[in-house]
C-alpha cells in the first residue's frame, strides 16, 4: 500500500512537471549563466571598441501608414539622436494610409530642416513600403524603423559602433521597449496593469530572451520594429517578401539560411513603441505574428536534412518549442480539470499547480536580474523597471493568457488564408456564441420534437 502510494505520488509529479520544467524553467536558469558571461563580454568589447569619428551615411526607411499621431514624434526622436544629422537620409514610404500623415511629415520638414527627409507613395503593404525605399536606398547602412516609436539617442550610433567594430556582422535587431513614459498616463488600475505586464514581458523578451538566442545563434526575428543591415548585404537577398504578414521574420530567414548569416541582437540599442491599447489590439497582435511564424517556417522548412541536423536547425527547434508543443502544453492545462476525476486529491493538484507557477515567478526573477543588469547605463529606465519588480508575480498569468492567443492563432492558420486583417478578441467571441448557437439548434429541435411527442401534442 505505501510502496502503491509512493510510486503513485512520483509518476504523478513526473508527469506533471515534466513539461514547464524541461521546456522553460531548466532552460532559463542556465541561460541566465550564459547571459551574464555574455553582458561581460560585451563590455570588455565595447572598452576596447574604436569610438566613431568620421560616421558612415545612414538610410533610415520608416512606413507610414495612418501614423499622424505618432509620427512627429519618431523624426523628432532621430533628430534628437546622437548621430550626425549630416550622415542620415531618411524616407517616409506611405502605403496607402488615409490620414494626414503628409500634413505632419510637412511640420517635420519645419521643424527638423537640418534632416534629408523624402516622402514616397508606394502600393499597399509594408513590404512593398520598404522595398521602395531599399531601391532608392544610399549609405552604407540601412536601418528600418516603425512610425509608432522612438529612438533613444543613442541607439542608431550603439548601432553603428557595433557594425563598424566588428565586420562580420552584417544585421542586428534593437531592443524594443514600450515607452513607460506613455504607460504612466493611463491613470485607470488594469489598463495601466496590462501594460505593465507588456512592458515587463518585452524588456526580458528582448534584452534576456533574445540576447541568450543571440549569443547561441537562434535569433529567430530581425524585429521590423527596429532593425538593420548592411546595405552590401540586404541588397543580395530577395528582398521583403509581399505574400507573408511576417515580412520580417521572412527577411530573417533569407539573411540566416540563403546567405549564412549569423543574426545577431544589439541591446545596448534601444526603441521605444506604443504600449498596447487594448485586449483586442493584443489578441490580434499576437494572432498576426503567430500565423506569420508559422508561413515563414513552412517557406524554410528543408525536408532533406536528416532528423539530427533537423532539430539542431532553429527553424524546427522554435516550431517544436513554440508551436508543436503547444500540444502538451495545452494538455498540461486541460489536465488541471481531468485530474480530479483520476482519484487525485484536489489539494494535490493545487499543490502541485501552486509549486509550477512558484517556479515560473522564480524564473521570471531570474530574468528580472539580468535585465536589470543590461540596464545599467540607461538609468531611467532602470529606475521606471525597479519599481515594477512586482509585475513579476502576476507575468506567469499574463504568459499564460498569451499562450492561449498563440495557440488560437496557430488554429486559426489552418482553416484561413493569409491576411493583415485578423478578428479581435471580441469578434472571436461573438463568432465562437454564433457557432456554437448554431450547432445547438439541431440538438434543441429534436428535443422540442420529443417533448411535443411524449406530450401528445404531434
Amino acid at each position: 500500500m505505501i510502496i502503491n502510494r509512493f510510486f503513485h505520488s512520483i509518476l504523478f509529479w513526473g508527469a506533471w512537471i515534466i513539461i514547464p520544467v524541461i521546456m522553460e524553467i531548466l532552460p532559463a536558469l542556465g541561460g541566465g549563466l550564459l547571459l551574464i558571461s555574455r553582458r561581460r563580454k560585451q563590455k570588455r568589447k565595447m572598452r576596447k571598441a574604436v569610438k566613431l569619428k568620421n560616421f558612415p551615411g545612414l538610410t533610415l526607411i520608416i512606413p507610414v501608414y495612418n501614423s499622424e499621431e505618432t509620427l512627429f514624434n519618431c523624426v523628432r526622436s532621430v533628430a534628437e539622436s546622437t548621430y550626425p544629422s549630416d550622415a542620415l537620409r531618411i524616407y517616409l514610404v506611405n502605403n496607402q494610409g488615409k490620414d494626414n500623415s503628409f500634413a505632419i511629415y510637412s511640420q517635420c520638414q519645419e521643424a527638423f530642416p537640418q534632416l534629408k527627409m523624402q516622402w514616397l507613395n508606394s502600393k499597399q503593404g509594408k513590404s512593398r513600403a520598404l522595398n521602395l525605399a531599399l531601391y532608392n536606398s544610399d549609405g552604407k547602412y540601412i536601418i528600418n524603423l516603425d512610425s509608432d516609436g522612438q529612438l533613444e539617442p543613442h541607439a542608431l550610433e550603439y548601432m553603428v559602433t557595433r557594425f563598424e567594430n566588428d565586420t562580420s556582422i552584417n544585421c542586428m535587431t534593437g531592443a524594443v521597449l514600450t515607452d513607460p513614459g506613455l504607460i504612466k498616463k493611463y491613470k485607470k488600475f488594469f489598463p495601466r496593469l496590462l501594460r505593465n505586464l507588456e512592458f515587463m514581458e518585452y524588456a526580458q523578451a528582448f534584452l534576456a530572451g533574445r540576447s541568450y538566442a543571440s549569443e547561441t545563434d537562434k535569433v529567430y526575428t530581425l524585429s521590423g520594429a527596429f532593425s538593420a543591415f548592411r546595405k552590401s548585404a540586404i541588397l543580395k537577398s530577395r528582398l521583403y517578401n509581399t505574400n507573408t504578414i511576417c515580412e520580417d521574420t521572412q527577411i530573417t530567414f533569407q539573411m540566416r539560411y540563403i546567405q549564412k548569416e549569423k543574426v545577431e541582437v544589439c541591446e545596448d540599442a534601444i526603441f521605444f513603441v506604443d504600449p498596447i491599447e487594448d485586449m483586442n489590439k493584443l489578441y490580434t497582435q499576437r494572432q498576426r505574428w503567430q500565423r506569420g511564424s508559422l508561413e515563414v517556417a513552412k517557406q524554410f522548412l528543408d525536408k532533406k536534412k536528416n532528423f539530427g541536423r533537423n532539430f539542431l536547425d532553429v527553424n524546427v527547434h522554435t516550431l517544436l518549442y513554440d508551436h508543436t508543443f503547444a500540444f502538451p502544453r495545452l494538455i498540461w492545462y486541460v489536465a488541471l480539470f481531468c485530474l480530479v476525476f483520476m482519484n487525485y486529491s484536489t489539494s494535490l493538484i493545487i499543490l502541485s499547480t501552486g509549486v509550477i507557477f512558484l517556479l515560473y515567478i522564480l524564473v521570471g526573477f531570474v530574468y528580472f536580474a539580468i535585465v536589470n543588469y543590461y540596464l545599467k547605463e540607461f538609468t531611467e529606465i532602470k529606475s521606471y523597471y525597479q519599481k515594477h519588480w512586482w509585475v513579476v508575480f502576476l507575468l506567469p498569468f499574463f504568459n499564460f493568457l498569451v499562450f492561449f492567443i498563440r495557440f488560437a492563432g496557430v488554429v486559426n492558420s489552418i482553416n484561413t488564408d493569409s491576411a493583415w486583417k485578423t478578428r479581435n478578441f471580441t469578434e472571436e467571441k461573438e463568432a465562437f456564441g454564433q457557432v456554437v448557437r448554431e450547432d445547438f439548434k439541431k440538438p434543441l429541435k429534436k428535443i422540442l420534437e420529443i417533448k411535443k411527442y411524449v406530450n401528445g401534442e404531434s
